[in-house]
Formats: C-alpha cells, sequence, structure tokens
C-alpha cells in the first residue's frame, strides 16, 4: 500500500522539477519516464514490504496464455493448463481453449485476435519480420444490431490468406493463391495491446513451407526422433521425455537520436548508412563496452521500457548493456525452446522498434549501420537436452544420465562431422544481406565455418581419436589467486573464450556467433537440428548393424578432425591455413544462398523430412531476390542522396568533387539497369553483389571526401559524431537553463 500522506508531496515535488528537467535536457519523454521510475521506486511511498518482494512484478507473463495463467481460465471450463500440453487439444479440446482465450482476452481488454506467421525475406524491410490479419472476436446481428462475443475452436485453429503476395519462389500465383495458417502447440498464444497472437505455421495448398516456421518444426521432429534413437544406444531411454534444442538469443542494436534518422534517408530506407565520413573519434578507445548506462540520455529509460513490454509477454529479458560501438547495446534473455525463444525475439525487436520513438530514438536492428565501427550481431547458444532436463551436451550429465563414460564425446563426434560436412549450409543460414559487411572484421567471426572446443576438451578427443582411452571427460578447472587478502582464490575454467570461431563449445552448448542481428534464426536453427539428425542417425544405423558406438565415433573424429581450430580465426594466415585444410569457406552470401540447391544439400533435407527439393530450390530463389532487392533500394537511395543532398552541398560550398559525383549518378543507374535486363535470381544477385561490395564502395570513397571538405553549416545529411554520441548530445547547459 502506498502512504497517502507522501504521495501527494512527492507528486508536487516532480511537477517542480519537470520543467527544470526538460528544459535541461532534449529528450523530455526520456525525462519523464526516468521521472516516472524514480516516483514508482521511491522507498518512502512504500509502508511495509517483506524483503526482496517481487510485487513490483506481479503482471510477468500475464500476457502469455500458458502456465498459471491459463490454467486458471481453463478451469473455468471443466479442464487445466496440462491439455496444452499435448498438440492433439486442437482436435479435442478446441472450442474449450478458444473460450478459454476468449475470457482472457476480455479480462485484459482485447476483443481481436489474429494467426500470427513468419514469411520468408522480412530481414531488414518487413516491421515485426510477421505476417497477420486482425479480426475481432464478435459477431454482429443484423436485425437487432446487437453485438456478441464470439471466437470458437474453429477460428482459434486455422486460419487462410492469400499465399501469392508473400515471397515464395514459385509455390504460389495468383492464379493458385491459397495459404493456409495452423496453430503452431509449441509456442503459447499471447496478447498485446487489444489482440490476441496465435502462433501460427503457414503453408500452401499442397502443404508446402511458405514461413521460416515450418522447416523448424520439421528439423524439430527429426532431431527428436534421432536423438532418442542414439540416446538409446549408448545407455538412456527416454521414454515419454523427448528431445528437443535450446536456444539463447542476445540481441544487439544501435539507438540513435530520432531527430537525426529523419536527416538520413538512407538509415530510413536500408537500415544502414550507404555513405558517411567518420567521426574523428569511433570505438579505438574501447569506451563503450559495459560502460554505464546513462540517464542523461534516453537510452537506459528506452531499455527499461523494452524490457517492461518484454515482461508481460512472458519474455525474461534479463540482461541489458552497451555494446562495443558508440551507440550500441544489447539484450539477452534466459534460454528455452527453439520456437518460443524465435517467436520471443521476434516480439523483442518489434517491441525495440516501436518504444524507441517514444523516447526520441531510432533503433537500428541492421547488421551494419555504420562504417569501420562494430556491427551487430545476435549469437546463437544452441544445445539438446531432453525435457526432462538433461543436458546432452554437457559431460557429467549426459555420462551420469546414460551410465556411459563416452556418451558425451560419441554425441560430440557426431556434432563435429555434421559441422565439418554442412559448413556450407550454416554460412548458408546467415547469408543475410546485412552480414555482407560484417562478417570477418574484428566484430564477427570469418566465412570459414570451424569450431573452437578448447584445449582442454581438444587433448581428451584426440587421445581418443588416437586409439589411447582417456576414460570419461571431467572439464578441467584452475584456480586464480590475486595474491591479496580481501580477494580469496577462486576457480575458472580451464578454456579460456574465443570469440574469433564462428561455432565455440561454451559448456553445455555452442554458440553459433556469426548470426546476424536481424536475421529470423529459424532457418539457422533448421540447418542445426537437420545436420545433427542426420548425422545421429548415421551412427544408430551403423550401431544397429552391429559397430560399437566408440569405434563409430573414433572414425568420425579421424575423418573431420580438421573442423576443428582454437587460434585467432581473424588472422588471415589461419583463414588460408583453414581454407588449405578443406574447412568450408564461402565468402560471397550469394554464392552461400546458391548451396541450398546443391545435391547433397536437397538429399539431406529430404531425407530427414525437413524440405522438400521444390522447396529447397523456391526458398532460394527467395533469398536472391530478397538480397536483389536490398541492393537495389539501397542504390537507388544513394542517387537520391548524391542528387538531393551531396551535389548541392558541394555547389552550396563552392568546394568537392563535383564532376566525380554527377559522374557516380550514372555508374549506379547503368548498374541497376543491367541486374533489371539479367535472366534469371542467382545471375542478378552475383550482379548486384558487386554494385554493392565493389561499385558503391567507390562511390562512398567520393561522398564521404566531400563531406570531408564542405562546411558543417551547408552539410544536410546527419554526421557519424550527430548519430553516434548521444552522451555528447544531451541538451543545452546549465547557464542556459539558468538564463531563461
Amino acid at each position: 500500500k502506498r502512504s497517502t500522506t507522501v504521495l501527494p508531496q512527492t507528486l508536487c515535488h516532480l511537477l517542480v522539477l519537470l520543467p527544470i528537467l526538460n528544459n535541461m535536457f532534449q529528450y523530455p519523454r526520456a525525462v519523464r519516464a526516468l521521472a516516472r521510475s524514480s516516483l514508482k521506486g521511491n522507498s518512502r511511498l512504500i509502508a511495509v514490504r517483506g524483503l526482496a518482494s517481487i510485487d513490483a512484478y506481479e503482471d510477468y507473463g500475464k500476457h502469455v496464455f500458458t502456465g498459471s495463467v491459463a490454467d486458471s481460465y481453463l478451469k473455468k471450463h471443466g479442464q487445466s493448463g496440462d491439455i496444452l500440453k499435448d498438440p492433439s487439444w486442437t482436435k479435442n479440446h478446441s472450442d474449450v481453449v478458444a473460450a478459454a482465450v476468449l475470457d482472457w482476452a476480455v479480462d485484459n481488454g482485447a476483443n481481436t485476435y489474429c494467426h500470427w506467421f513468419q514469411p520468408m525475406a522480412s530481414s531488414g524491410v518487413r516491421h515485426g519480420q510477421s505476417g497477420q490479419v486482425q479480426n475481432m472476436m464478435m459477431k454482429f446481428d443484423r436485425d437487432t444490431n446487437d453485438v456478441v462475443f464470439d471466437f470458437k475452436g474453429k477460428d482459434l485453429v486455422k486460419g487462410e490468406t492469400d499465399g501469392s503476395s508473400y515471397p515464395n519462389g514459385g509455390l504460389r500465383g495468383t492464379h493458385c493463391a491459397g495459404g493456409y495458417l495452423v496453430v503452431d502447440t509449441s509456442s503459447p498464444i499471447f496478447l498485446r495491446g487489444d489482440t490476441i497472437f496465435v502462433p501460427s505455421a503457414f503453408v500452401s495448398y499442397y502443404g508446402h513451407a511458405l514461413d521460416e516456421k515450418t522447416p523448424l518444426l520439421r528439423a524439430n521432429a527429426a532431431i527428436n526422433t534421432e536423438a532418442k534413437r542414439l540416446l538409446k544406444h549408448l545407455g538412456l531411454d527416454t521414454g515419454v521425455n523427448d528431445v528437443v534444442t535450446n536456444i539463447g538469443l542476445e540481441q544487439e542494436i544501435f539507438l540513435v537520436p530520432r531527430d537525426q534518422y529523419y536527416r538520413r534517408p538512407d538509415l530510413q530506407l536500408s537500415g544502414r548508412t550507404i555513405i558517411g565520413k567518420n567521426a574523428p573519434r569511433g570505438q579505438e578507445m574501447c569506451d563503450h563496452y559495459m560502460a554505464p548506462l546513462s540517464s542523461a540520455t534516453p537510452a537506459l529509460a528506452c531499455m527499461q521500457e523494452i524490457q517492461e513490454e518484454c515482461w508481460k509477454l512472458g519474455i525474461p529479458l534479463k540482461t541489458r548493456h552497451r555494446e562495443v560501438a558508440p551507440g550500441q547495446f544489447e539484450f539477452a534473455p534466459l534460454f528455452g525452446t527453439n520456437t518460443t525463444q524465435i517467436d520471443q525475439n521476434m516480439m523483442v525487436m518489434q517491441i525495440i522498434e516501436e518504444v524507441a520513438p517514444r523516447h526520441g530514438l531510432a533503433a537500428l536492428l541492421q547488421e551494419k549501420p555504420f562504417n569501420d565501427i562494430n556491427g551487430s550481431g545476435k549469437h546463437n547458444n544452441w544445445s539438446i537436452s531432453t525435457t526432462d532436463g538433461i543436458q546432452c551436451l554437457l559431460p557429467k550429465a549426459i555420462n551420469a544420465a546414460t551410465g556411459n563414460a563416452h556418451a558425451f564425446p560419441v554425441i560430440m563426434a557426431a556434432v563435429v562431422a555434421a559441422l565439418d560436412e554442412h559448413g556450407d549450409l550454416l554460412r548458408m543460414s546467415i547469408s543475410c544481406p546485412g552480414n555482407d559487411f560484417r562478417l570477418g572484421a574484428c566484430e564477427a567471426p570469418p566465412a570459414i565455418v570451424s569450431t573452437y572446443l578448447g584445449e582442454d576438451m581438444t587433448s581428451y578427443l584426440e587421445s581418443l581419436k588416437d586409439g589411447k582411452d582417456p576414460g570419461e571427460y571431467i572439464p578441467g578447472v584452475k584456480t586464480l589467486d590475486l595474491g591479496v587478502s580481501e580477494i580469496l582464490p577462486f576457480e575458472v575454467p580451464a578454456e579460456d573464450r574465443n570469440r574469433t570461431s564462428p561455432f565455440p563449445y561454451g559448456g553445455a552448448r555452442f554458440e553459433f556467433r556469426a548470426v546476424g542481428s536481424s536475421q529470423n534464426v529459424s532457418m539457422v536453427n533448421t540447418v542445426l537440428n537437420t545436420i545433427a539428425a542426420e548425422k545421429f542417425a548415421q551412427f544408430s544405423d551403423r550401431i544397429d548393424a552391429g559397430e560399437k558406438p566408440l569405434d563409430i565415433a573414433i572414425e568420425a573424429l579421424n575423418k573431420h578432425w580438421r573442423v576443428i581450430f582454437n587460434g585467432d580465426n581473424y588472422d588471415e594466415s589461419n583463414q588460408d591455413m583453414l581454407t588449405e585444410r578443406g574447412v568450408w569457406r564461402i565468402d560471397s552470401a550469394v554464392e552461400a544462398i546458391h548451396r541450398l540447391s546443391a545435391e547433397k544439400n536437397i538429399n539431406l533435407f529430404e531425407k530427414m523430412n525437413v524440405m522438400s527439393k521444390q522447396e529447397c530450390e523456391s526458398r532460394e530463389i527467395v533469398l536472391h531476390d530478397h538480397y536483389t532487392g536490398s541492393v537495389e533500394l539501397e542504390a537507388l537511395t544513394l542517387i537520391d542522396m548524391i542528387n538531393q543532398h551531396v551535389i548541392p552541398s558541394v555547389k552550396a560550398a563552392g568546394v568537392g568533387p563535383l564532376s566525380d559525383l554527377q559522374e557516380t549518378v550514372k555508374t549506379i543507374q547503368d548498374a541497376v539497369s543491367e541486374i533489371h535486363s539479367t535472366e534469371g535470381t542467382f545471375e542478378k544477385a552475383k550482379l548486384a553483389r558487386v554494385l554493392r561490395l565493389e561499385t558503391m564502395v567507390d562511390i562512398r570513397e567520393v561522398c564521404d571526401a566531400a563531406e570531408g571538405v564542405v562546411p558543417a553549416n551547408l552539410w544536410t545529411l546527419a554526421t557519424y559524431k550527430e548519430l553516434l554520441f548521444m552522451d555528447s548530445h544531451v541538451g543545452p547547459g546549465l547557464e542556459e537553463v539558468y538564463e531563461e
């Protein structure tokens, strides 16, 4: 309970302070948010509370239909939340679930629902990266003019839409446009605003996947089947428990002042600065990473509000901090099952983009918004476990559960073999347009797909492959003694961290570090699950034929040892060495996407019932079109910026490379025309890559040279200094405030 005597007095103090604060800062909304937070957190307003009270977070998960929320509403209709654990509720209890969802919706001010799905090729262009048609949960009586709520099981479990108007690679057409939406029971229904969102798969009239989610669900089924089979061979019968893959997704972003964002057509339309001279200061002082989140800018208040919105949706967005580059930040949630985590990450990205403007900011999710400073990633932490909690990549846990000291190295050998054989598919899975400028710089691993296991585990596996059985693998630890009495000696893992590796092992999980920040990571996890499932199946087939699991693992390690590399992946000599070893290296995203239609990969996806040949080929078309379209919009934006900003500024100043700038416009126009006149999506994408990574890079140098000589008052585009350094742009000083 709040104190009735203190509250009015505190409000008066805030009302007096707010005008002063608004004058001191150019971000009044952020100031108001911080003031609200201060009001909520003022300890004098709390009469009595228990220690470590979580009353302030009682709304956590209130807007997601699972757990105690679902259970309480389903019980009103004679069922419990347990029925949601069995997908057959869509056949046997759909009307009951729909009635409970309707009650929950109305109690929370919602009257609308939608089937929420994830079309292909959405990163960087589609807000929220989802599709939906929002329908009111009501019916209207034309005779009486009465309105009543109406939401039945048939409305909840299935919907229909136009499949031809989304990227589909030829799977749909205007004359054959049927697209069907079916509820995904692995991910909970959630509520935001006045709308209920029903996570759904999106398929064609013939069952072809038109979305990101359907292949992932199939890959989940494959790894469940084959992991359970292999575990049984190793000594663990999982029984009724399934095997799932859990992921944790770190989300990096940039936050920039929105008024400056409006002065950058390239940021508005493409998400990255196509031109722009470096500021005198960048990240070379290592001063931004995990620095304090200053209350003098709106960034902290923005991040707090993002977290609050996510908590209501049951998204445990626990971690926030500054990242390496100026203006760069990160959120990280707890891990969970892959479909739920991906759906939640889609909403996190949407919420970030929608909350930022309330604080005078623009959120940039693109992988490389700025030149010569770090870009943004979304590290995909991938692990395998049974649904009753046994971690398959944690040595002690899996060896104990199986009663087999060799269970862990057998599983690890299968993962290493899968990575070596199908590194091309992992590279394909991260080939979003924004990653073009990020991979291989000092911020993300190169496009060479190796894995870091650490010297401790590598030494163990090496002994194993060489025929020397070292027994059970027990991860080493070491003790650090700082030599001071105030800090006692403490233990750390035997292994250091290797941030240059694309796929390092981190104890119970692998971290796929090359994933792009704007991506829907469904394809990433589809590939990981499919290649692991195939290798588990191959191991099991050989065990069924009479071979010993350890012998199979030893053979696999000897054959695929080349993919293990614990050194510096940024070092070009090491990159050359790995390439000579035969480790998968595909520098071009366009070429990587083309691997979807390679015979070995079509055979893989078909064998594991994840994608058909037609689905693989259509998806390649979609991804190449997405790449080419992204480049074209950048090229056309650059033409406008040169004609409408750079050339007028140069003319006004009477300095700068005017004739060179005028020539660049025709160069871009000719390149775009060549793309249009070329047949085939792969060929178009190859030309687009040259335009983007060669021609436009050269033209950027001309534009940046102009920015370097034109006086600041005549340069009409926001500069890197104005975009990146909010800490240095917090409004007028105190002397100006007091003068008023």
